[in-house]
């Protein structure tokens, strides 16, 4: 009876997700599907960056329907195509009170003038600048536009760029625990908050150093938008802060007022019965397609932590994302077998990861190069560490400013928690057969001195072949990149100066460079091949169920006679299936 119960409440479980999370997950694919209203023939689109900001679009179809936001890489696309779009006649900006992602605000900036230069009006408007984050970012985006406005009484504390790191040696020391860490070499400060109380000189002269250059490049473009000398500039908002009253007087900002009056600014100038439209619906409203004809290039996207293995689904509603190195490299096999890719954009914003895993992707952009198609990498905020590993061997690099790339280094080891441990009565034994090394990533104890050397002797190859492909693919010698690397982190501008970089500029800029490689005149599709699923894979992944039980669990859910379900089949039935030891990462601390 007791089975039949417990049988019966499973069965009873799996009909009540069946009846409703089913026909919930089709209505909201129905739903995007249809897509927004449509555009009025006179509008002025809004851009909210208060909504979180990522740099791509989330790679999982199903990610978007539990969180709002935007990527950097729909808002350049959506603002070249109001460029040309004669409905579109202006775009207001809602400026964060916090600081954005510098890389990010470089690209964001850059697509704003593009996109002001067509003729169109841009006003940004602040409720107000606070010093958090990278906040003299953030003002360099208001810069850009043709007019910042703030609200009335707001504050203006645009005076610097500091960052805080946690250092828990001390906490480590109390209880016991020992952060035990190999580093390639000084500069590769990932780790130093476990072993140390404060910074060593290494760690306070490179993060220093990309704060100085990220802070100057702030400067200078919000001085020439603003055109005010650089000097000038910087001298005034480093005596702040000021309530924005001030700085109009100060020629900081154009005018004070509040959003609503902004909007009415914009719409006056749109003219006739011109409305306000959200960004957002417009970015992922229909496109005018493109013919399948003429020379393409090919657009692979990845953004997050590299890493081993696949994307399985796991939960398909998360925003976050990871750079499966399985997925990356079948996108780049995908798109040397497609005959009219003639070359290939990796838009890349990662930290770095795993070094097998980002080897994998650097294999897969070396079969692109040898079948004759040409691989620009294309780097947003992060392009460091296992970032700029797979980077290294592109037929050119093109980076933001304040791109945070190099970090050419390596760091591994563990944390021994035994002596913690048994300070409340736990004991960690270990038993092994082999060799001592088997048992050198137990957290009993320390490694021992035999299990330390070989662990250095393996960090050091690691270390050797990272130095030996940046060496192969940027034509400099070894001795040189070691001069450069032990993993300190540079920005955008000062790694061009130092070879590692090809270029500065965004991801267009990026496309026609890899026009130019390919020597595609005029002007060529982009096609985008990066990973991805469609929602009946995000679905079946969600249910683990194979894709015929996802088509049947959606036959069945129309047999009830749901009519909104009957609708979604419809839609299904025209929808296509498309088909960690020792780390290269670099520290992310730049929000």
């Amino acid at each position: 009876m007791k089975q039949f119960l417990i049988t019966a409440a499973g069965v009873f479980a799996g009909l009540l997700i069946f009846m409703i999370g089913v026909p919930f997950v089709l209505i909201s694919m129905v739903a995007a599907a249809a897509g927004p209203s449509p555009i009025p023939s006179q509008a002025v689109l809004e851009l909210d960056l208060r909504d979180p900001l990522t740099d791509q679009s989330a790679q999982n179809p199903l990610a978007g329907f539990t969180r709002r936001g935007h990527s950097a890489m729909s808002i350049l696309e959506g603002l070249r195509r109001a460029e040309k779009d004669d409905r579109v006649k202006g775009v207001l900006i809602r400026l964060p009170e916090s600081g954005l992602e510098p890389g990010l605000a470089d690209e964001l900036s850059q697509a704003i003038k593009h996109f002001a230069a067509s003729g169109k009006p841009v006003i940004a408007h602040s409720q107000g600048l606070y010093p958090s984050g990278v906040i003299t970012a953030t003002y360099m985006v208001g810069a850009a536009a043709g007019e910042l406005w703030m609200q009335p009484g707001a504050s203006f504390q645009v005076t610097g760029v500091a960052n805080e790191d946690l250092f828990f040696k001390r906490l480590f020391d109390r209880f016991g625990v020992k952060a035990d860490y190999e580093q390639r070499y000084e500069y590769k400060n990932a780790v130093n908050g476990y072993l140390y109380d404060d910074y060593t000189p290494a760690h306070r002269a490179a993060e220093l150093s990309w704060l100085g250059s990220v802070y100057a490049t702030d400067i200078a473009a919000a001085a020439a938008d603003r055109k005010l000398d650089p000097t000038l500039l910087k001298a005034r908002l480093e005596a702040g802060p000021y309530l924005a009253e001030d700085a109009i007087g100060l020629r900081l900002i154009d005018h004070v007022g509040q959003v609503h009056e902004a909007q009415e600014a914009l719409l006056k100038k749109a003219g006739g019965d011109a409305q306000m439209v959200d960004f957002e619906d417009y970015a992922h409203g229909r496109a005018p397609r493109e013919r399948g004809l003429g020379p393409a290039v090919a657009i692979i996207e990845g953004e997050g932590e590299i890493v081993d293995g696949r994307d399985e689904g796991g939960n398909p509603f998360r925003g976050g994302s990871s750079i499966y190195a399985d997925d990356v490299a079948d996108a780049f096999y995908d798109a040397i077998k497609a005959k009219d890719v003639k070359a290939i954009v990796f838009r890349l914003n990662s930290p770095g990861g795993s070094d097998t895993a980002s080897e994998q992707i650097l294999a897969a952009i070396r079969a692109a190069k040898a079948a004759g198609k040409p691989v620009v990498v294309s780097m947003g905020t992060y392009g460091a560490s296992g970032g700029y590993w797979v980077s290294s061997e592109a037929s050119s690099i093109v980076a933001q400013p304040s791109t945070l790339t190099g970090s050419i280094g390596v760091f591994g080891g563990k944390f021994a928690l035994g002596p913690a441990l048994a300070k409340y009565g736990v004991d960690v034994r270990q038993l092994g057969v082999g060799g001592s090394y088997a048992g050198a990533f137990g957290m009993g104890q320390e490694f021992t001195p035999d299990q330390r050397a070989a662990f250095g002797h393996w960090m050091d190859r690691i270390y050797d072949n990272f130095v030996a492909r940046v060496a192969a693919g940027r034509k400099l010698t070894p001795d040189r990149v070691r001069a450069i690397a032990k993993g300190h982190v540079w920005t955008g501008a000062q790694a061009k100066d130092l070879g590692l970089v090809d270029e500065i500029g965004g991801f267009y800029q990026a496309v026609d460079k890899a026009k130019a490689l390919a020597h595609i005149s005029g002007e060529a599709r982009l096609k985008r091949m990066s990973p991805n699923g469609s929602p009946l894979e995000a679905l079946q992944k969600m249910l683990g169920v194979s894709a015929s039980s996802a088509r049947t669990l959606a036959a069945a859910a129309w047999v009830f006679g749901d009519p909104r379900a009957q609708g979604i089949i419809d839609e299904l039935g025209q929808a296509r299936l498309r088909s960690q030891g020792a780390m290269v990462l670099a520290p992310t601390r730049v929000h």
